[in-house]
């Protein structure tokens, strides 16, 4: 390889890596993927801030909505208010919204007291193994468990459409 070649590849290197990971943290919807029903939830390991473990088998019964954020996530933070208003929208239903960060305990805590947002924040231990590669990402799992919707990017959680969407896997999947 030439000497003088040598920048152009960086920059085409480095352009094809922003090309591929800025997306990372936008508000438009970067993939939409209704996950098919016979999917198994994955293995997720979650904690209380405190430490608590928490078993997402014991919701059984109740649809579980898992937000994927982070504090320093734009498009996590302005997806928020909706979640809130959908929350007391559906505050009769059973329903179970968890709001998952990688963070340390410590930050979503802060962030938590500088919020009003009635959230049941937890921890993520294992962001990489599930997969999620953009922020904010939603998951779904029906109330036997089963992944029934997963999406990456911002999305309007109280527009009657998103509500009907928890609705209806909250419905198709009752026992």
């Amino acid at each position: 390889m030439k000497a003088g070649r040598h920048p152009i590849y960086l920059l085409v290197s480095s352009a094809l890596l922003l090309i591929f990971f800025l997306p990372a943290c936008s508000p438009k919807r970067e993939q939409t993927q209704k996950a098919q029903e016979s999917q198994v939830a994955p293995e997720w390991r979650l904690h209380e801030l405190d430490g608590q473990s928490i078993d997402l088998a014991s919701f059984r019964g109740k649809a579980v909505v898992i937000n994927v954020w982070a504090t320093w996530c734009k498009p996590c933070i302005l997806e928020m208010p909706t979640f809130a208003r959908a929350m007391k929208e559906m505050k009769s239903q059973p329903v179970v919204f968890l709001f998952a960060s990688n963070e340390e305990p410590d930050l979503i805590r802060k962030f938590a007291e500088k919020n009003t947002y009635d959230f049941h924040y937890v921890h993520l231990e294992n962001l990489e193994e599930l997969g999620i590669q953009a922020l904010p990402t939603t998951f779904i799992f029906s109330p036997q468990g089963k992944l029934s919707f997963k999406e990456s990017g911002f999305r309007t959680w109280d527009d009657p459409k998103n509500l009907e969407l928890i609705q209806t896997i909250m419905k198709d999947h009752e026992e």
